[in-house]
């Protein structure tokens, strides 16, 4: 039986109808966001979504936590060092001035909510592919919490003025 081998296609569009394919890829409810939202939901998490009056419009945010999530594609935002973020053979310096635009956007606004008080975490795409998916998501839970309790930590210890000794039951 003969096999067979993956043999690699290349873009067989014209341009209107790449244009038309990119233009319908959409920057909310993608499949990572959903992963994400479903598992925080699931472990008790409450959280609004892309809400306007924040920088950015983050794709998470979780109000109790004062915390953003951002759940961004590696080709979109330009994941250095990532196996899935290839800049196109085709029209180059396009998408390389695209990606860079978006990194240069994302940390504008990660400094503006950061100025707001707020903390931002990034899960990018590649950390929920499945071999390392609950790792990345069990993080986040326990990122969260962190910052719960550091949030919930009393600013001013209590102290116990010296002036008076402290003084034993009688009988």
């Amino acid at each position: 039986m003969p096999r067979h081998t993956a043999i690699p296609m290349t873009d067989h569009q014209i341009s209107p109808q790449r244009h038309a394919n990119m233009a319908a890829i959409h920057g909310k409810d993608t499949k990572p966001e959903k992963m994400v939202r479903s598992y925080l939901w699931s472990h008790g998490f409450r959280y609004r979504l892309n809400d306007p009056r924040l920088p950015g419009k983050p794709d998470v945010v979780l109000r109790k936590y004062h915390t953003c999530v951002f759940v961004n594609g590696c080709f979109w935002h330009g994941h250095e060092g990532c196996r899935f973020y290839r800049v196109p053979k085709t029209n180059t310096p396009f998408w390389e001035e695209k990606v860079r635009r978006n990194k240069e956007r994302d940390l504008k606004v990660r400094h503006q909510l950061t100025a707001l008080g707020w903390n931002c975490i990034v899960v990018w795409e590649c950390e929920l592919k499945p071999k390392v998916r609950e790792r990345t998501l069990e993080s986040l839970a326990f990122t969260l919490n962190s910052i719960f309790l550091q949030e919930q930590r009393v600013k001013k210890p209590y102290s116990i003025q010296d002036d008076q000794p402290l003084m034993a039951a009688e009988e």
